[in-house]
């Protein structure tokens, strides 16, 4: 596994404890020389997690829509930082560059990011793992929805199990690099 794109939010969130598991994950994805690839913001987690990479020594790609940019919070200090049109050229940039992906606590965006790459597994477009840091219990509740949509015929079982939930994120990598389909990697 040589990247994995990282889904997070463009705030720091309300406790200080979602900024420190960014400085982790960074540490953990630079000790296994795994790139990570983000949404191309300097703000909120993506900008801490960005930092804590590139401070390590780690390299850092951004994907980042051109309007997002222009409100001056692109990333500047980046590896590489890729201005694409929108959001749909975003997503499948992202998801071209990565051999896996991690949603961290983060919004509807966030979610809206985890969810389509869910989706892309379930149909066939990709066999990348997908895993949820679960950051002080932050998604125990989505883990219960998605067990609740498969107890009421919407979700196979097969499809909940794309999603690998862990709340360490050495634990979490690790479990990623183990459901890694060999021949996946991005170019």
């Amino acid at each position: 596994m040589k990247s994995i794109a990282v889904y997070c939010g463009a705030s720091p969130g309300a406790d200080p404890v979602y900024a420190d598991a960014a400085r982790s994950l960074a540490r953990v994805l630079v000790e296994h020389n795994i790139a990570l690839v983000y949404g191309g913001g300097k703000v909120g987690l993506m900008g801490v997690i960005a930092d804590e990479v590139l401070r390590l020594g780690g390299e850092a790609s951004g994907v980042i829509p051109k309007a997002l940019v222009e409100r001056e919070v692109g990333h500047a200090g980046l590896t590489r930082l890729f201005v694409v049109k929108d959001m749909h050229e975003r997503k499948a940039m992202m998801s071209d560059l990565a051999d896996g992906f991690i949603a961290m606590p983060g919004g509807m965006g966030t979610l809206e990011e985890l969810f389509e790459m869910v989706t892309w597994a379930q149909l066939g477009i990709h066999a990348k793992p997908i895993g949820l840091l679960n950051v002080d219990g932050f998604y125990d509740g989505l883990a219960r929805f998605v067990e609740h949509m498969v107890g009421q015929g919407f979700v196979r079982p097969a499809h909940a199990e794309l999603l690998t939930l862990d709340a360490s994120p050495d634990a979490l990598v690790q479990r990623l690099m183990q459901r890694a389909v060999p021949g996946t990697a991005a170019g």
